[in-house]
């Protein structure tokens, strides 16, 4: 028998008694009584063990659990797997995106059916029925000419007539100066093709037969050159368009628009950068005829209304397009930019750039009134003709100016006889005239002729007096500038630059025969001479000075002709 003191249980790690548990044999009811103070001790031994037991697992806990996981993944094949989460969770998830896809795709194939379906039944709206205007409409169409007046210009974009006879222009109209500035291409352009400005009655172009067929707009400050008096042949479905640009101005309604038996209707709405346009069925204003091309020519007649007519308006009455058909021309449409307002400037043949006229300074009086006596210190010049003095009559000359011996010599080229040239020369007694072809007379194109050859060739001159028509006028100012002072009110137009030089552009002499004086303010020396042609035109005289070459005096005949007083009627000039 093992006398051996039994070891004292360890409470640490055993396992606690549940009653009921026969192999605790501590079942209810069993037991002595002596040792049931032991067992209530024991009890809550225990108790307070597995407390701290599941509280904080022991070290040798751990590494049991970690020896039983690592048993069971040496032991467990693939195909013994029972975790369901591990083999659940993936599976689910996938179903659950393929339904979603499904539903969406179900979702996409009805919205396209029901949109198809949609668009083959879809029919738009009827457009509303045209009808009489409303009194803010016919008030509207009514102001459109005096807003044109008001808002002084805007770009334009014209189309007229069809095929081969189609027009095209881009650029610009002033309606506050009356002023048309464009770009004149298309296939049925012809001699006009290239630049083009008219001013009231005076229409000059600049032709470019090399120009693209599509115009362009044209530049804003004009070339200085090749700008000609021109006449549209009569008959042109041109001249209409031209008439109906400037006509779309006036300083008044028309109260034709607003009269109860009014032609005109509401036809529709549209839209435009500007906002919402009303498009309005009408006549063409019936306002004052345009001026004519030129005195003499025959004006297209005043587009005949035809209810065809239609204005696009915006609620401010601002014409943004125009529709219509011009007797002659055919269809015709013209598109405003209202924004495109740039100040525009004449060519130098429509009198350049406009000026506030005032009265002269003192600086600027006693540079006029010394005038000759600076011509004639500095001696001469030699000057370049620009002239148009008829619409078929474009004259470009070249020569010299003599203050100290009061004579000019100059040959004269006509645009429209460019192998002839006009030799003039003038002295005190007056004004003579050879014509001769242009190789005996210097040379030069039309544009540009040289100067006149030295000595004068003999010849047949024609002596007549001075100041007979537009060229001899002018030639004869620019002699006497140096010898007699302004005649007439003199008033400054504007400053300018010519060559260079900034000048004074003053106009004095009579009324019927005006002068522009170009005077630099540097060294007060004259630069330019121009003057107002009978059809409306300008013609100047450039002058450089220079040393003048001994120019011999005109050959006298025994009775000169006396010359033609020059009239206000319009007349060719002299080639």
């Amino acid at each position: 028998m093992d006398t051996s003191p039994t070891p004292a249980p360890d409470t640490a790690h055993a396992t606690p008694s549940r009653p009921g548990d026969p192999s605790t044999g501590n079942a209810p009811g069993s037991g002595d009584g002596g040792s049931a103070s032991g067992a209530s001790t024991t009890a809550r031994t225990t108790g307070g063990a597995r407390r701290a037991t599941a509280r904080r697992p022991s070290a040798s806990g751990r590494a049991a659990a970690a020896g039983t996981r690592a048993e069971d993944h040496e032991t467990t094949g693939p195909d013994d797997l029972t975790d369901t989460t591990d083999t659940t969770g993936p599976a689910t998830a996938g179903r659950r995106r393929r339904t979603v896809l499904l539903l969406l795709g179900l979702t996409a194939v009805t919205s396209a059916t029901a949109l198809v379906l949609g668009l083959l039944s879809w029919a738009p709206d009827p457009p509303e029925p045209a009808r009489p205007l409303t009194v803010s409409e016919s008030d509207r169409l009514a102001a459109v000419r005096v807003t044109n007046l008001r808002d002084l210009r805007a770009g334009v974009r014209v189309t007229a007539g069809t095929d081969a006879a189609r027009v095209e222009l881009v650029g610009w109209v002033d309606w506050s100066r009356s002023l048309l500035y464009l770009d004149v291409g298309g296939p049925g352009a012809g001699a006009e093709r290239g630049l083009l400005q008219k001013s009231g009655p005076v229409l000059v172009i600049r032709p470019d037969p090399a120009a693209v067929p599509t115009p362009a707009a044209p530049p804003l400050m004009p070339p200085a050159d090749r700008w000609r008096l021109h006449r549209l042949t009569p008959g042109a479905h041109l001249a209409p368009v031209l008439d109906l640009l400037l006509d779309l101005a006036a300083d008044r309604p028309d109260p034709t628009r607003t009269a109860p038996s009014s032609e005109a209707r509401w036809i529709a709405r549209d839209t435009a950068p500007a906002g919402p346009l009303d498009v309005i069925q009408a006549p063409l204003a019936t306002g004052a005829p345009a001026a004519s091309t030129a005195p003499g020519t025959p004006r297209a007649a005043t587009p005949t209304p035809d209810g065809q007519t239609r204005y696009w308006l915006d609620q401010d009455a601002r014409l943004h397009k125009l529709v219509t058909r011009l007797p002659g021309t055919g269809p015709v449409t013209v598109v405003f930019n209202r924004e495109d307002r740039p100040t525009l400037r004449p060519v130098d043949a429509l009198g350049g750039r406009p000026g506030l006229p005032r009265v002269l300074t003192d600086a600027e009086q006693r540079r006029l009134d010394r005038l000759p006596a600076r011509l004639r210190a500095q001696g001469g010049a030699t000057l370049t003709l620009t002239a148009p003095v008829g619409t078929d009559t474009n004259l470009r000359g070249a020569g010299w100016v003599s203050w100290t011996a009061r004579t000019a010599y100059l040959a004269v080229a006509d645009l429209g006889v460019p192998d002839r040239r006009t030799l003039l020369r003038r002295d005190a007694a007056g004004l003579a005239r050879a014509d001769l072809p242009a190789v005996a007379a210097g040379g030069g194109t039309a544009e540009t002729p040289a100067r006149p050859p030295l000595p004068p060739p003999a010849g047949a001159w024609r002596v007549t007096r001075p100041g007979g028509d537009d060229l001899g006028v002018l030639v004869d100012a620019a002699v006497t500038a140096g010898s007699v002072g302004h005649r007439g009110a003199a008033v400054r137009i504007r400053d300018d630059v010519t060559a260079g030089r900034t000048v004074d552009v003053i106009e004095a002499g009579p009324a019927g025969a005006r002068l522009r004086y170009w005077i630099d303010r540097g060294d007060g020396s004259l630069r330019r001479l121009e003057l107002r042609t009978d059809v409306g035109a300008w013609a100047h005289l450039d002058l450089q000075p220079a040393v003048v070459p001994r120019l011999a005096a005109n050959p006298r005949p025994a009775n000169p002709r006396p010359a033609a007083p020059r009239s206000s009627a319009p007349r060719p000039g002299t080639r």
